[in-house]
């Protein structure tokens, strides 16, 4: 990468950081988010056509980013690309329904394969591409990597 390249990317993310100290306020303090102020935090920082990172999903956690995804308005963020180790929630694939998603990378769909086919016929989804874990993990650094990353810890 280029110097330039850098300093758009920076300037990228203080500016989506600005916007969500701007769209929450007294909801935000430091690094911690109202749970009730999620969808606006998402609003703020997220754009069409982002590259968006969602992993942690067997916890309450990735549970509770994944619902909120799913609440988002469609008309002011779509299109998004996801990227993620497993399809284990409804709210996994709910984003493709809603057209908030339209393209996903990921490794295993288990409970949601059969679903995941029906939106595939449907055009509904774009696989970019089936991975092993260590392949998506990997190519997080190298060219899919995420503009925003969800991650329950």
């Amino acid at each position: 990468m280029d110097r330039i390249n850098l300093d758009t990317k920076a300037r990228d993310r203080a500016a989506r950081i600005g916007a969500a100290r701007e769209a929450l306020g007294t909801r935000l303090t430091g690094r911690q988010v109202e749970t009730d102020a999620i969808v606006d935090l998402l609003h703020a920082v997220l754009k069409p056509g982002d590259r968006v990172c969602l992993e942690g999903n067997n916890q309450k956690q990735a549970d509770f980013l994944a619902k909120a995804l799913v609440r988002l308005d469609p008309a002011r963020i779509h299109d998004l690309h996801m990227v993620q180790s497993v399809l284990a929630l409804p709210e996994h694939l709910d984003v493709f329904e809603r057209g908030i998603a339209s393209q996903l990378d990921f490794s295993f769909s288990g409970p949601q394969g059969a679903r995941l086919a029906k939106l595939l016929s449907g055009g509904r989804v774009r696989i970019g591409a089936i991975h092993t874990y260590l392949e998506l993990f990997s190519r997080y650094f190298v060219d899919l990597t995420p503009k925003v990353s969800l991650i329950a810890a």
